[in-house]
């Protein structure tokens, strides 16, 4: 698998998922503007891979910190990463675990190793997502195997990008599907395009070809037909935030496949990990969704694809109420009708 993110002993190394799959090319951040940007302007997506990243961005703004005020620096670094994607909690989680570290050093009022224990809690963060997506990967694997008849392989459609470019490898969503796969349980994928960024098309496409696991590209427009015709048995996707009712943020377009799945037997797993679930949001009426420019409809790659004056509401994600999801994977444990049970099992929660 392609890395997308990784410390290079200079600075932080992207890979920019704007030019995929045409071109593989890494962006080199070596301050913490630099990283904002990229969040900000999608060279980094998914909210895992979001949250390690910013990680990364606060160890560089310690790096670089002047010498008169470095604590003010470093509030303004922090102010500057969170507000970079509002929608993915993992971004807000990250932040706050080097924060306990700023705070910690703060108290001893010194600043001079604090470079180092920025970076080693990245890379910490980083390592603890493949691990989690991993032990995801095995578990959602296992639902699948549990609902197949004798001799049965699964179809499965998927949404966005939740995979390896989404996180710090392996992936969440896609790390199911790679394992499932790779234990011979999946037949085939389906992965819808995604409009208008078309990170199924651009990349996870790109990322399951390269693997050798069978994809079949869709448009969004045609998942209905696929499921009424292709007998698809589950819809695995990830999530960028979920409410502590189990009502779940990911990529626009999830809810409305929430709801074709229900219609035609298919079951829709979300895989995300404990990161992303946010308890102080009480249900999706809490979770903030993003809006984006207009010409990201308007234009296609520098081509007007539509007036240039047509008013366009361009919201990156969609909420899926909890009563259309049927199992939520995550590194800690599986939650099967996550709308009945909510998700406060998961931390020792009635």
């Amino acid at each position: 698998m392609v890395k997308a993110i990784e410390w290079v002993g200079a600075g932080l190394r992207l890979l920019d998922q704007r030019a995929l799959p045409e071109q593989e090319c890494f962006i080199d951040c070596a301050d913490w503007r630099a990283v904002e940007q990229a969040i900000r302007t999608m060279v980094v997506r998914g909210a895992p891979a979001i949250g390690i990243t910013a990680a990364y961005g606060m160890a560089l703004a310690a790096r670089d910190l002047p010498t008169e005020d470095p604590w003010l620096a470093l509030d303004e670094a922090a102010q500057g990463l969170a507000l970079s994607r509002p929608t993915a909690v993992n971004l807000g989680w990250a932040l706050a675990r080097q924060h306990a570290v700023i705070a910690e050093c703060r108290t001893g009022g010194a600043s001079e190793d604090l470079f180092h224990r920025l970076l080693a809690q990245a890379q910490a963060i980083h390592a603890e997502d493949i691990q989690a997506n991993q032990t995801m990967g095995h578990l959602g694997a296992d639902l699948i195997r549990q609902r197949l008849k004798a001799g049965e392989r699964a179809r499965v459609l998927t949404h966005c990008n939740a995979g390896a470019l989404a996180t710090g490898g392996f992936g969440t969503a896609l790390g199911v599907i790679r394992q499932g796969w790779s234990e011979g349980l999946i037949e085939q994928v389906f992965a819808d395009e995604t409009r208008p960024w078309l990170q199924g098309g651009r990349l996870t496409a790109y990322e399951l070809a390269k693997d050798n696991i069978g994809v079949t590209l869709i448009a969004d427009v045609a998942a209905a037909h696929i499921m009424a015709t292709r007998g698809i048995h589950w819809v695995i996707v990830g999530a960028d935030r979920i409410a502590a009712n189990g009502d779940t943020a990911n990529k626009i377009g999830t809810y409305g496949l929430a709801i074709l799945a229900r219609y035609h037997g298919a079951r829709l797993m979300v895989v995300a990990p404990t990161s992303t679930i946010d308890l102080n949001a009480a249900t999706g009426h809490d979770i903030p969704i993003e809006d984006r420019e207009a010409d990201e409809v308007r234009q296609f790659r520098g081509q007007w694809v539509a007036p240039r004056q047509v008013a366009v509401a361009n919201p990156v994600f969609d909420v899926t109420p909890a009563a259309l999801i049927d199992v939520i994977v995550t590194e800690k444990g599986v939650i099967e009708a996550p709308g009945i049970r909510g998700i406060g099992s998961l931390f020792g929660q009635s």
